[in-house]
């Protein structure tokens, strides 16, 4: 591994998550270019669409996360991703952290095609997931934001972004629980997955 490209210091599974919404963000944009049923074959199986829609299949639950509406939604994801996850990648190992990933994103998912009456795309769910895994793993750690520039301790900003997220779904058009589906889908299975690991409560008393 060439130590000269940072690109090749991220750990694997983010390294290659990162790659695979990147290429399909480039994908997207290249289809939806050139017209055609490539671009709508996308929109109609990739998305997460709620559970009672005719356009639902079950792998949507785990696709829906490759999918990004926008340049400023993939960026939010892949940013979150190399932060968080490098750090829990390198800690936990490789097959323990794909499996976290896989899990946040297949449950948060469910928590918003139960829950929400609108289609669901990208990371969210899993962004939710790691930023609560870090801040259980390390709630003391400075983290140095960069707007505003300031440090924070890891428990504070997990508590701070939850709050946003509150706080954004109190004026979401599609209901507070609808809203706040896919950020507390990610927190509650990451949750459950780092006690269950650590045999603690609700697993065991």
């Amino acid at each position: 591994m060439n130590s000269q490209n940072p690109f090749a210091q991220i750990p694997p599974v983010t390294r290659n998550l990162l790659l695979a919404i990147v290429l399909m963000f480039v994908v997207q944009a290249v289809l939806k270019a050139v017209g055609g049923n490539g671009f709508y074959t996308i929109v109609r199986y990739f998305p997460l669409y709620p559970i009672n829609h005719e356009y639902f299949y079950p792998w949507q639950l785990l696709t829906h996360g490759l999918i990004h509406l926008n340049f400023l939604h993939l960026f939010f994801s892949a940013f979150a991703l190399w932060m968080f996850g490098s750090q829990i990648e390198h800690y936990w190992g490789e097959k323990k952290y794909a499996l976290f990933i896989i899990l946040t994103i297949i449950g948060s998912g469910l928590f918003s095609a139960i829950l929400s009456p609108v289609t669901t795309y990208g990371l969210h769910g899993m962004m939710y997931g790691l930023l609560l895994a870090f801040g259980m793993m390390w709630p003391n750690h400075t983290i140095m934001l960069i707007l505003p520039p300031m440090p924070i301790k890891a428990k504070f900003l997990v508590i701070a972004i939850g709050a946003m997220a509150l706080l954004q779904s109190l004026n979401s058009q599609v209901g507070l629980i609808a809203a706040m589906s896919v950020p507390v889908g990610g927190m509650i299975t990451g949750f459950l997955i780092i006690q269950y690991w650590r045999q603690k409560p609700p697993f065991k008393w």
